[in-house]
């Protein structure tokens, strides 16, 4: 069995507690993991003036591999999403979130597959921003005006979203390799380009283009954004693999969570050329901080991810069957698995007592 070194950012708010719960059932398989602490969060603002040391950027670079915890994002204000900057940073141009049916859940779909392809580094999380009432805003509103491409109002805050030829084509050949690595059969680019013909546009004409290189491996189409989602909640079992812009990419994900349970249950990886961070998709909850209410299992299910990337795919196996077989007993888990379930939290069990749980099925 080999050996890894694994860069661990418990992260803040429910972060430490869920992070722990991963760690003992990952290191209960038997995987040989060395883990290598390193913080990201609000709480470093104070001491080091950074949600994001160099420390920590330095540690995943060197170990190719990290496990996260959330981090809390202030809204409208403060410092810009932790999670954003790690993946600009490393060039983690791909978020992959898979979604798929769990006994036990309460979700509202059974028998739910899907993968969830989101580029990661352009389109409007790009950060390429200009602030209402700044010099900046005002000479690019005049560049608009001057050159004939539209009137943007006077008080406008403005974002661009930039779509380029090299982000889109990497991110859909991502998309179709691993379909193919996988066992999948189809590919769906979505977009906006009917409206959005420079960039959309551009992401649905690459697309097509990658999607060529794979006739005869791949079924490859195309679904306009709006159209998908409804496509989505109607249909589901017309999809298989999706790959999508940025900001398409977020929201689409999420309702595919929604579809399986929600967020609570979602594992997501971010993934480079060199480099690979897995994250749970939910946030920090700072409210339940440190009551060992949390419920894990879009931890251990990053963690599962995390495990196959590693090649350690017997782990990953036995992890994902030991949370089915405790979600679907139903009888240790968390406060919101139950009272999706039963309608009340009697009979509940901590973030701990659910890692218990899923370690003696191990």
């Amino acid at each position: 069995m080999s050996k890894h070194t694994v860069t661990l950012i418990p992260g803040d708010g429910i972060g430490p507690e869920i992070t722990t719960a991963m760690r003992r059932v990952v290191e209960a398989t038997g995987v040989d993991i060395n883990w290598e602490i390193a913080e990201a969060g609000a709480h470093l603002m104070e001491s080091v003036g950074t949600p994001l040391p160099e420390s920590t950027l330095n540690s995943i670079r060197k170990n190719k591999v990290a496990i996260k915890g959330p981090v809390t994002t202030p809204v409208g204000s403060g410092f810009r999403s932790v999670n954003v900057q790690l993946r600009k940073e490393l060039d983690l141009f791909v978020n992959l979130r898979p979604a798929f049916s769990l006994p036990g859940t309460g979700a509202r779909y059974q028998d739910i597959d899907l993968i969830i392809v989101r580029e990661n580094t352009e389109d409007l999380y790009a950060g390429v921003e200009f602030e209402e009432g700044s010099p900046e805003a005002h000479d690019l509103i005049k560049f608009c005006a001057d050159k004939g491409a539209g009137a943007i109002r006077s008080d406008s805050g403005i974002s661009l979203k930039p779509i380029s030829i090299t982000g889109s084509e990497r991110v859909v050949a991502w998309a179709c390799e691993y379909a193919l690595a996988n066992g999948r059969s189809k590919v769906t680019a979505v977009h906006k380009a009917n409206i959005l013909k420079y960039s959309d546009g551009l992401f649905l004409k690459v697309a097509y283009e990658v999607g060529a290189r794979y006739e005869g491996r791949l079924e490859f189409e195309d679904r306009i954004v709006d159209a998908c989602c409804m496509g989505l909640v109607m249909r589901p079992e017309e999809f298989d693999v999706l790959v999508l812009p940025n900001l398409y990419g977020d929201i689409v994900s999420d309702i595919c969570a929604g579809m399986v349970g929600g967020l609570g249950i979602a594992p997501g990886a971010n993934i480079g050329t060199e480099y690979a961070v897995f994250e749970p998709v939910h946030g920090s909850a700072p409210k339940y901080e440190g009551k060992n209410m949390a419920n894990p299992t879009a931890e251990l299910l990053t963690a599962v991810l995390m495990l196959r990337h590693l090649q350690e795919t017997e782990a990953a196996e036995r992890i994902l069957g030991a949370i089915r077989e405790v979600l679907a007993e139903g009888t240790a888990v968390t406060y919101d698995i139950k009272r999706v379930n039963t309608g009340s939290t009697d009979g509940c069990v901590g973030t701990s007592q659910y890692a218990d749980a899923v370690i003696e099925r191990l």
